[in-house]
C-alpha cells in the first residue's frame, strides 16, 4: 500500500512520526513524507528508513487565501502523482487541504490526527470569531469523508461538535497522543538538594511563559536558591510569539535564564527537578509533558484541555488554573517545601509513560485502526492491548470524561 503523509514541519516528521512512519515502512508499506521545509537532516533519517521525501511549500500560519489556494493545487498535484491508496494528514492546513484534496480526488481512505485544535481555537483572544468559523467550516468540509480522526485528549470531540466540525456520527478515536520512546527518554533520579524548574516549548505567549516568569520571581523572593529556565525555539510564524528582545527583557526583569532550543533535551530534563508548561494555548497532549514524564519528572501545568490529560493530581503533579502566576507559584513552593515530592512524583510519571504512552504500543494503535499491521511472521508491530477510547457514537462512550483508559496489560 502507498501511503502519504502531510505535516507542516520536516523535523516533526522524523522527532514526532519517526517511530510510526518506520513501522509503516516495515510493514511493507511505501512511505512518502510531505513537509513544506526541505531538511536536508531529515531528508536523510527518512532515506535511512527507505520513505520519501516530497516538499509543498506551505504558509504555516499565514491567512492569505491565495496561498492556501496554492497549497491546495499542490497538494491535488501530489496526489494525482503519487496515486496514494491511504492519505494521513496531522497540524491544521495539511489536515485542512489534504482533506479537501483527497475528497476532491475521491481517495476513499483519509485519517486526520488531530494533534491540538491550534491557536485559533485557543483562548488568546486575538482571533476574532468570523475567522474561527470560517476555520471550523473548512475543517469540516475536510474531515467529512475521513476514516476516522484521531484526537490525543478527552476534550477535542467535544469541542469540535460544539464548532461543528464534525458531526456527532463520526469515528473520533482518542489515543495515548504521539507516544514517547521510554527507552530514548529513560529515567534519571531527580535532583533534590538544589531544586530546579524547566519549562519547555515553543517561545509564545500562550505557552505560559510570561506567569512561568512571575512565579518564578514569587518564588525567588523566599527560596532564592531555586532556579528556573525556559528552553525552547522562537516560532515567529506564530501570532503570540515572542520576539528575542522580548525575551531579553523578561530575563532582565525577572530570575529566569532562556536557554536557546536544541534537538537533545534530555540533559537538561535530566539536570532539573520539576517540569512545568502553564500553558493555554490549546494543545493536543503536549509532548513535552511525556518527555519529563518518561525520564521521572514531575509536572505543573494547566489545567486545560490536553495538558490535564497525563497528569494524577496529586500523584505525578499538579495542575494549576491557566494564567495564574500565583497559583503555579504556590504549586511550585509546595516542592521546595517538601522535595521528597520530587521523588515520589517522578516515579509515578515515569510508571504512567510505561503503562500508556510508550510510543510502540500507540504506534501499534494507529496501525491497527488504519489496517496497516504487519504481515504474519512479522513481530515489530500486532494488535494493541491499549484500551483505546472510541468516541464515534452517541451514547456512554461520547459521555466519559477524564483520562484515557489505562492498558489492562502490558503489550507484548
Amino acid at each position: 500500500m502507498k501511503i502519504l503523509i502531510l505535516s507542516s514541519l520536516a523535523y516533526s516528521l522524523t522527532n514526532f512520526r519517526g517511530a510510526l512512519l518506520a513501522d509503516m515502512r516495515r510493514n511493507g508499506h511505501k512511505v512518502i513524507a510531505v513537509a513544506p521545509d526541505d531538511n536536508p537532516e531529515v531528508r536523510e533519517k527518512l532515506a535511512a528508513e527507505g520513505i520519501d521525501f516530497r516538499v509543498v511549500p506551505m504558509q504555516r500560519a499565514g491567512k492569505n487565501p491565495f496561498s492556501d489556494l496554492w497549497l491546495l493545487l499542490n497538494y491535488l498535484w501530489l496526489m494525482i502523482r503519487e496515486k496514494p491508496d491511504l492519505v494521513l494528514a496531522y497540524t491544521q492546513k495539511p489536515i485542512v487541504y489534504g482533506g479537501l484534496a483527497a475528497r476532491i480526488l475521491c481517495i476513499p481512505r483519509f485519517y486526520a490526527l488531530m494533534s491540538g485544535l491550534g491557536h485559533v481555537f485557543g483562548s488568546s483572544g486575538q482571533i476574532d470569531t468570523v475567522f474561527r468559523l470560517f476555520v471550523a467550516r473548512l475543517y469540516r468540509e475536510a474531515v467529512r469523508c475521513a476514516r476516522a480522526i484521531f484526537v490525543f485528549n478527552a476534550d477535542d470531540r467535544g469541542d469540535m461538535l460544539r464548532l461543528g466540525i464534525i458531526s456527532p456520527t463520526q469515528n473520533v478515536i482518542q489515543v495515548p497522543g504521539s507516544g514517547i520512546d521510554v527507552e530514548h527518554f529513560a529515567f534519571a533520579p531527580p535532583r533534590q538538594a538544589h531544586i530546579s524548574f524547566l519549562l519547555i516549548a515553543r517561545l509564545m505567549r500562550d505557552k505560559g511563559i510570561q506567569e512561568f516568569a512571575e512565579a518564578a520571581q514569587r518564588v525567588s523572593v523566599q527560596h532564592p536558591n531555586c532556579t528556573f529556565s525556559i528552553l525552547g525555539h522562537f516560532d515567529t510564524e506564530n501570532p503570540t510569539g515572542l520576539t528575542v528582545a522580548e525575551c531579553e527583557k523578561l530575563a532582565q526583569r525577572y530570575p529566569v535564564r532562556f536557554i536557546p532550543g536544541t534537538k537533545d533535551i534530555r540533559p537538561y530534563l535530566s539536570s532539573a527537578s520539576v517540569f512545568v508548561l502553564p500553558s493555554y494555548y490549546r494543545e493536543g497532549l503536549p509532548r513535552t509533558i511525556l518527555e519529563a514524564m518518561a525520564m521521572g519528572r514531575p509536572v505543573i501545568t494547566t489545567d486545560m484541555p490536553g495538558c490535564r490529560d497525563p497528569i494524577e493530581e496529586g500523584g505525578n503533579g499538579y495542575l494549576v488554573p491557566p494564567r495564574d502566576a500565583d497559583a503555579l507559584a504556590q504549586a511550585m513552593t509546595r516542592f521546595v517545601k517538601e522535595p521528597a515530592l520530587i521523588e515520589e512524583m517522578g516515579q509515578r510519571s515515569r510508571e504512567l509513560a510505561e503503562e500508556v504512552y510508550d510510543v510502540r504500543k500507540v504506534n501499534r494503535l494507529l496501525l491497527s485502526e488504519m489496517d496497516l499491521e504487519a504481515p504474519f511472521g512479522y513481530e515489530g508491530t500486532g494488535r494493541p492491548t491499549i484500551v483505546k477510547r472510541s468516541l464515534g457514537n452517541v451514547g456512554t462512550a461520547t459521555s466519559q470524561a477524564g483520562k484515557l483508559d489505562r492498558p489492562v496489560r502490558a503489550a507484548s
